[in-house]
């Protein structure tokens, strides 16, 4: 039996960032990028009035009021998307929308509510200053200036980016083909008949689920039963993946077939227990070239491994840098006891009380109850030496979703 560090070090070596493919820009969202993005023109192209209102000189308006405004003659009408045919002189003002090219001889835009419209002309109410609402040529993009660095995970802003330049389809790291496994004689399909005797295999679709949450393609296999030929035949079929997940067959009954399949020639298994709870009996190995993890049969255990090793193991094929979930520190609310020896992944309720964390563990921690981790946005992390931890101790909380960047009130 191996330490979480030690198990999650040897799945992590085993595992490299997959190749390159262009997808369109929108497709990308989430992913990596592999390419640097270097800008082929400015952005914006040209200076370009920032509001609705009147382009002119920020001279003629020296010493405006509302009761002693600055009349000017609007020469122009520039909607956006026009180009201006006048050049604005001394006295003369044209009349703008916000995004419209500015004119030349202007150096300063005057807000619409500052102004009067009086017979042709246009009444300034205050004083401009120079360069007063223009976007500059280049203020946001220098044209040859990297706009995206490689390696950045594109969200809705780098698509906005990516779309500004002209850029429709952009490199990005493959998603991995991750193939799913359930092992069984007990188990049955969610659509078939149900049975006193039978259990469906929500692990089949718990793993498919975690699976597209770290943005990776499932791939279900099935269900092999208890029979060699039948766990062979699965595992062939999900030999095209880049990763290979099966849940069940790797403890230590009769017909834990798993293991017995990983030490055929050409397969190699590295370990199969780890010092945790849940998930003690954990398989992982190589079958032919293609990294597999056994993960245990029981749904909370099956889910628990997963987020330790499978999470971080595929954002790493994605190119991503960041692997881990977040951790933070939260009072308990509760008495907990376990024995040493072994890490506790315990599922748990965290929420935000002013300034600190608390958090409550979820009721019945047995490797089968899957209602403990609908329950659960965090798991509690007692370390091997951790015997007890009293109500109001603090502990470290793995964080399982976004639920706490989310609020009933905006903050502000």
């Amino acid at each position: 039996m191996i330490r979480v560090e030690e198990a999650l070090n040897k799945i992590l070596d085993a595992v490299s960032p997959l190749g390159m493919e262009k997808v369109n820009i929108l497709d990308a969202r989430g992913r990596v990028i592999g390419e640097d993005v270097y800008a082929g023109r400015a952005i914006p192209p040209k200076d370009n009035s920032a509001m609705d209102g009147y382009a002119l000189r920020a001279g003629d308006t020296r010493g405006a009021s509302a009761g002693t405004p600055a009349m000017l003659e609007v020469v122009e009408e520039i909607p956006a998307g026009t180009i201006p045919e006048k050049r604005i002189g001394p006295g003369q003002a044209a009349r703008i929308m916000t995004g419209a090219p500015l004119p030349e001889g202007a150096d300063a835009v005057v807000r619409m509510e500052d102004t009067r419209k009086e017979d042709g002309q246009v009444a300034i109410l205050v004083e401009a200053k120079h360069g007063q609402d223009i976007r500059l040529a280049g203020e946001d993009v220098q044209p040859g200036e990297k706009a995206i660095s490689r390696g950045e995970v594109i969200r809705p802003a780098e698509v906005g980016m990516l779309a500004a330049l002209g850029r429709s389809f952009v490199s990005v790291h493959q998603r991995p083909l991750v193939a799913i496994v359930a092992t069984g004689d007990e188990l049955t399909d969610i659509d078939e008949p149900l049975s006193p005797w039978k259990i469906v295999s929500s692990n089949s679709y718990s793993l498919a689920a975690l699976v597209l949450d770290c943005g990776a393609v499932p791939m279900q296999i099935g269900i092999a039963k208890d029979r060699r030929e039948d766990l062979v035949a699965k595992f062939r079929a999900a030999i095209r993946a880049d990763l290979i997940v099966s849940s069940g067959g790797v403890s230590v009954g009769d017909f834990d077939l798993v293991k017995e399949v990983m030490k055929e020639e050409g397969n190699r298994m590295q370990f199969w227990r780890v010092a945790m709870k849940p998930g003690r009996p954990l398989a992982f190995g190589m079958l032919g070239e293609v990294p597999f993890v056994g993960l245990p049969g029981n749904p909370v255990s099956a889910m628990v491994s997963f987020e330790q090793f499978i999470h971080p193991a595929i954002l790493k094929m994605m190119g991503r840098v960041n692997l881990f979930r977040q951790t933070v520190r939260a009072r308990l609310g509760e008495d907990i006891n376990k024995k040493p020896g072994i890490r506790h992944f315990i599922r748990a309720r965290i929420q935000r009380e002013g300034d600190l964390y608390t958090v409550v563990t979820t009721g019945d921690q047995g490797s089968g109850i899957l209602k403990s981790m609908v329950r659960a946005n965090g798991l509690i992390i007692l370390p091997e030496e951790v015997t007890t931890v009293q109500a109001g101790g603090m502990v470290t909380v793995q964080l399982l979703d976004d639920s706490l960047d989310w609020t009933l009130e905006p903050g502000y």
